[in-house]
């Protein structure tokens, strides 16, 4: 077969779509080298370059000529061309876009990670909503085949969407592989002194935003009467809302308990989950929790909410507060801080569950996906 990958997101963002770009494209090169891959691309950024097996099966596709000079445009209706150029059988968009105008005789795939700017339209300004919501509608149309990275995308596509729910396939991603193997001591003392990290802290990753409900967690944590003793490390990209962090941190007299992290490399993100005593994941709702399965692989017992998708990845091994709920989930930072046969029981559930979203068990649904599209 002859794929066509969108590797925009893989060769240029290190966050959730890039991530899950480098993931799909890394993997599909590993367990099916029999295939052709092209990597389409409007730019290369030195940090993801050469992020996947240089191999002659796989060649990357820029931009030429004219398109340079408008690389948005050459991604979204530029590629008819370079489609067949490269004899394309397949196209997979691997960020919520397809591009407009393909000919039909392409079979075109769309991984649709969320409808969050649907469910919540006020966290977004009114001209990116109606963008997202654009292209998300066109791909889901244009599509032979959607993948969902959850059952809880797939449910928001058919309800408001209308999408037939055999047009979509859910199928799982998971972490980056840094996080598969417990790193040595020495390692962790390391990251340890470089961050001057407590001994025992609580971790939370992810966009400092209300959508990540992390002052949810402060709130609860100092209700649990935890704050003098068990600090919280904070990881995310911050935005206005970590004011409202400090402030209360400043109000609680615990400034010094609420730590901001800076950007942290992908290389040593591993060894900062591996040191921490409890993972929270405090969310109102995602498309997927990746965090969640960072944790859950790194041995670190895992809250998180109700609802979404949330128990999809933590399954049995994590434990569920309403996201709204401050009491609920105090009980349950002191049960999971206290509880030593309960953290115990939770982190070895964590590693069984972790393995559920191994790339060797949802790569080939993938390739089953393809397969079947191009046996009609």
């Amino acid at each position: 077969m002859r794929i066509g990958l969108d590797a925009k997101r893989a060769f240029n963002n290190s966050s959730g779509l890039g991530n899950y770009s480098r993931f799909v494209i890394t993997s599909l090169l590993q367990q099916f080298p029999e295939n052709q891959y092209c990597l389409f691309t409007p730019r290369l950024t030195d940090q993801y370059r050469t992020f996947y097996p240089q191999t002659n099966t796989v060649a990357v596709k820029q931009p030429l000529g004219l398109a340079k000079v408008w690389p948005g445009w050459w991604r979204t209706r530029g590629l008819n061309s370079d489609l067949k150029k490269s004899n394309i059988q397949l196209y997979h968009g691997l960020s919520n876009e397809l591009p407009w105008g393909i000919n039909s005789k392409f079979k075109m795939v769309v991984t649709i990670h969320d409808l969050i700017f649907v469910r919540y339209p006020q966290l977004y300004n009114p001209l990116d909503r109606f963008i997202y919501d654009y292209k998300t509608k066109y791909a889901c149309r244009r599509a032979d085949k959607i993948i969902a990275i959850s059952a809880q995308t797939k449910a928001d596509l058919i309800k408001y969407y209308g999408i037939d729910s055999e047009k979509i396939k859910v199928i799982y991603q998971d972490c980056n592989s840094n996080f598969h193997e417990l790193l040595p001591a020495s390692y962790l003392n390391q990251i340890k002194e470089k961050y001057a990290l407590p001994d025992q802290f609580i971790l939370c990753v992810g966009t400092l935003e209300p959508r990540k409900n992390q002052l949810h967690l402060l709130r609860a944590w100092q209700q649990a009467g935890l704050a003098t003793h068990l600090p919280i490390v904070f990881i995310g990209k911050a935005t206005p809302y970590k004011h409202q962090l400090a402030k209360f941190a400043q109000q609680h007299q615990i400034p010094n308990q609420v730590l901001f992290l800076p950007y942290i490399p992908p290389l040593e993100l591993p060894a900062i989950y591996q040191l921490a005593y409890l993972f929270v994941y405090p969310s109102v709702f995602e498309g997927f929790g990746i965090p969640i399965i960072e944790a859950l692989n790194s041995g670190v017992p895992v809250i998180t909410s109700t609802g979404s998708c949330f128990a999809e990845a933590g399954g049995e091994a994590a434990l569920y507060a309403e996201p709204d709920n401050t009491e609920q989930l105090s009980h349950l930072l002191i049960r999971a801080t206290q509880d030593q046969a309960l953290r115990a029981q939770m982190k070895e559930l964590g590693f069984k569950q972790a393995k559920t979203f191994r790339a060797e068990i949802t790569i080939p649904q993938i390739q089953e996906v393809y397969e079947a599209l191009l046996r009609f």
